[in-house]
């Protein structure tokens, strides 16, 4: 019998009285869906457990980092063993030079690196380090493109013509974001405008390569080879935020997938293994820029932390040609089984996807910007993952994140999420 304690509806009240709206990051709350957020006691392969013994299928995979698998033994083994030895020095390791090393190995372009904490340093340093390598202040952004939480990149605005962003919540200045410039994703024109009006003074062009943070909206045919040629041709620089793509789609992520040539990349997620670990790099020259070399400064107590780097590293030697073939496969099996469910209910929907990275629209056709993904039902995506949910089939609860597959799920697992559609999808024919 379940200890009342434990439940997650008494976890989640004691958590409202002592954390802000009872998570420690706003889309746990399940305000997107509804309903009260499942509390994690455990995971193990594709499975998470909740405080009252539920099992469910895990489809967020803490949202990205855990490419393995929950609890992958030599993930979990190498954490320990760093953690034996000192978890923390403040000094250099030889576990972050091997780290760097393989990333440097692995993403085309990228000679130098530096480890942070968390997706939202690798960008906002990353940024730094244009601005201060460029001498200039203004940067462009993507409506819809999430780059963490630095005050100049909390802005969005509508598609079409760019404009100068204000912030988009309490807490940020005008100031912060009066050099931000935000565009419609796939919009050529809306980027040109931009630098017509501002082309002297763009220090960084920043994007995901692969827009996951509304679903999942891939870049339209030669919009990233026109990034690329219009920034070399003002004198701006180039950042891909591979924080959520980074060896994910591919052995050197979205930069080696889509043959892409940028500036600068950052890193995030599955770097570090399921720990507090990120990174953004460059060519030599511009990462010169950084101190102790250079005048851009950036620092961090944890950077390079040794049972993080631990983890990221081990999980990095295990993703060889044949870890990338099983997330494919298990994707297409998935969205496949899932398209053939919604179209056999005659639910209209939509689901995008590159490579192993997919995200699900009830609409009637392609999502290809911000404004696309916002018209989607939402409310047919928030009765779909309940009754997911409540079928043992855990979700991204927000129909505005994208869904990940690790090499743990099964064939067997993926069946049972298609079996699972398959009851739910007849219920949702009225929005």
């Amino acid at each position: 019998m379940t200890d009342p304690s434990t439940t997650s509806d008494t976890l989640f009240e004691r958590a409202q009285r002592v954390i802000p709206g009872g998570v420690n990051s706003p889309v746990r709350a399940f305000r997107g869906v509804g309903g009260t957020p499942r509390f994690m006691a455990g995971g193990q392969g594709p499975r998470v457990t909740d405080t009252e013994g539920r099992t469910y299928l895990d489809y967020v995979m803490s949202w990205g980092p855990l490419i393995l698998g929950h609890s992958r033994e030599e993930v979990v083994d190498a954490a320990v063993a760093a953690t034996r030895a000192g978890s923390s020095y403040g000094a250099p390791t030889v576990g972050e030079v091997e780290l760097a090393e393989e990333v440097v190995a692995r993403v085309p372009g990228v000679e130098m690196i530096r480890c942070v904490s968390s997706g939202t340093e690798a960008t906002m340093s990353a940024i730094r380090v244009a601005r201060g390598a460029t001498g200039r202040d203004k940067v462009v952004k993507f409506a819809g493109h999430y780059h963490g939480h630095a005050d100049s990149l909390l802005v969005e605005a509508g598609s079409g013509v760019a404009t100068l962003g204000l912030p988009n919540s309490p807490g940020v200045t005008r100031g912060a974001t009066a050099d931000t410039i935000v565009v419609g994703w796939n919009d050529t024109a809306g980027v040109e405008a931009a630098f017509d009006a501002h082309g002297d003074d763009i220090a960084v062009v920043v994007c995901e390569p692969v827009a996951a943070n509304m679903g999942l909206v891939p870049a339209a045919e030669g919009f990233h080879a026109f990034l690329r040629d219009l920034t070399r041709r003002h004198g701006a620089l180039l950042l891909v935020d591979e924080v959520m793509t980074g060896f994910r789609l591919a052995r050197g992520g979205a930069t080696e997938l889509l043959g892409l040539e940028p500036d600068l990349v950052a890193f995030g997620k599955v770097v570090g293994g399921g720990f507090p670990l990120a990174a953004f790099g460059g060519s030599a020259e511009i990462m010169a820029h950084l101190a102790p070399t250079g005048p851009v400064y950036q620092a961090g107590t944890l950077s390079g932390n040794p049972v993080a780097v631990a983890a990221g590293l081990t999980q990095l030697r295990l993703l060889d040609e044949g870890a990338y073939a099983v997330l494919d496969a298990r994707a297409t099996q998935l969205i496949e089984g899932w398209t053939a469910a919604f179209a056999d209910a005659g639910v209209p929907v939509v689901i995008q996807r590159v490579a192993s990275l997919f995200g699900l629209y009830f609409t009637d056709g392609p999502v290809t910007d911000y404004d696309g993904a916002r018209a989607a039902d939402h409310d047919r995506y928030a009765r779909f993952f309940h009754g997911m949910l409540d079928r043992g089939i855990y979700l991204p609860p927000s129909g505005y994140e994208a869904m990940f597959v690790s090499t743990a799920h099964t064939e067997a697992d993926v069946e049972q999420t298609v079996a699972a559609a398959r009851e739910v999808a007849p219920t949702l024919r009225e929005s």
